[in-house]
């Protein structure tokens, strides 16, 4: 691994970590902050929508910056954010630092992206990402259980205090390990903004947007699945959340080697087993056993797609690598708040916490019915292209 994505890896660990803490420590926030448990779950939205809105206004305030510099600004706005998340006094302060925080999220993935990118051979491009993902990944495993248990012993507010300097460390690693890049001509905002007239582009990112929405209509709501359906305890949900955390690391890695051998029937294939696996979790989640496997599963399956669909969104942006890996980013994570909204509107209507994985297998399933889409209209163009040649 070149030294350079061992910097942005510890960088994505500590965004991953604050990203998805609040899954564990839901219950502890809802309690402590007089909240139900689904508008505890808009701290989940609330931060997906900041990435989401926040990353092209990010996107074009970074752009007069070398990357490098983009990425260290970043991480200040994420050390600053987390700080005061740990202080807030009151729901809505905290609400409003979430997004604050959030507001480095898209961007430094979307520019770290690029700059992993540009590190290897084009047929390792999709592995790179993953490589730098792998920091996101693992902070399922060890940033998020970790913190969720701190944060079970002496308060949710430690969580946060925990990631802050996780966010220094990362800061002195790619201030010393990335190097400084010569970024291409001056950026034409306009122009790369006419990157999504492109039907490949706005296909890729609709399945970005699916893709994270199947997730989150499940994972926002993980712990009082686990807890009130399989009959888990706060311990063992600990225990489950570090084994989604082995499954999505195992995924990402996976996933990325099988795009970089073929994209296209990869995510065919990605996909069509991420909606049958969603849909078995509804009726697995009855029993420890079956649950705890399924989610191994799930999480394998539910990170597959992501390096695949981030490398696309680049390929077909090429004179954009900055702002369509950025926007890509805000589209994962508009899927998060689709995933999380739905899901809450689906339990304040009265659904059991069982059936949120039939509502991510039907978000897997239409992400599934637009990549065979792509691929019909990718090969009706290289058809297309024949002809006229």
């Amino acid at each position: 691994m070149p030294l350079p994505l061992i910097a942005l890896a510890i960088a994505s660990f500590g965004i991953g970590t604050t990203e998805f803490i609040i899954m564990g420590l839901l219950p502890d926030l809802s309690r402590d902050l007089g909240v139900s448990i689904p508008s505890a779950g808009m701290l989940v939205t609330g931060y997906a929508l900041g990435v989401t809105f926040g990353a092209p206004v990010v996107a074009v305030a970074m752009s007069r910056f070398r990357r490098k510099t983009a990425l260290m600004l970043l991480l200040g706005v994420f050390i600053v954010g987390n700080f005061l998340c740990a202080v807030a006094p009151t729901y809505t302060l905290l609400l409003l630092a979430r997004i604050l925080t959030a507001l480095c999220h898209g961007a430094f993935f979307g520019i770290g992206a690029v700059v992993a990118t540009s590190l290897v051979p084009r047929d390792q491009r999709s592995r790179a990402v993953a490589l730098m993902f792998t920091g996101l990944t693992l902070a399922n495993i060890f940033g998020v259980p970790l913190g969720t248990a701190l944060g079970q012993w002496a308060g949710w507010r430690s969580a946060f205090w925990a990631i802050v300097p996780i966010g220094v460390l990362a800061a002195a690693a790619v201030a010393w390990l990335v190097p400084a890049q010569r970024d291409g001509a001056p950026v034409r905002l306009l122009r790369e903004f006419g990157v999504l007239r492109r039907p490949q582009v706005l296909l890729a990112m609709s399945m970005s947007v699916l893709s994270s929405a199947s997730l989150f209509a499940v994972f926002t709501y993980i712990t009082p699945l686990l807890e009130n359906v399989t009959g888990l305890s706060p311990h063992h949900v600990t225990f489950v959340l570090l084994l989604f955390g082995v499954g999505i690391t195992i995924g990402n890695l996976v996933g990325a080697r099988l795009a970089d051998w073929r994209q296209t029937p990869a995510l065919i294939g990605i996909f069509a087993v991420y909606a049958l696996v969603g849909a078995s979790l509804a009726y697995a989640s009855h029993s420890a056993t079956p649950a705890i496997v399924c989610v191994l599963i799930w999480g394998a399956v539910a990170f597959s797609p992501g390096a695949a669909l981030q490398t696309r969104v680049v390929d077909n942006a090429v004179e954009a690598p900055n702002l369509a890996s950025t926007l890509n980013q805000g589209a994962f994570n508009l899927g998060n708040a689709m995933g999380a909204w739905t899901g809450g509107i689906a339990l304040s209507a009265g659904a059991s916490y069982d059936s949120l994985p039939l509502l991510a297998a039907s978000f897997a399933a239409s992400a599934l019915a637009l990549a065979v889409f792509s691929a019909v209209l990718g090969s009706r163009r290289a058809g297309l292209a024949v002809r006229v040649g």
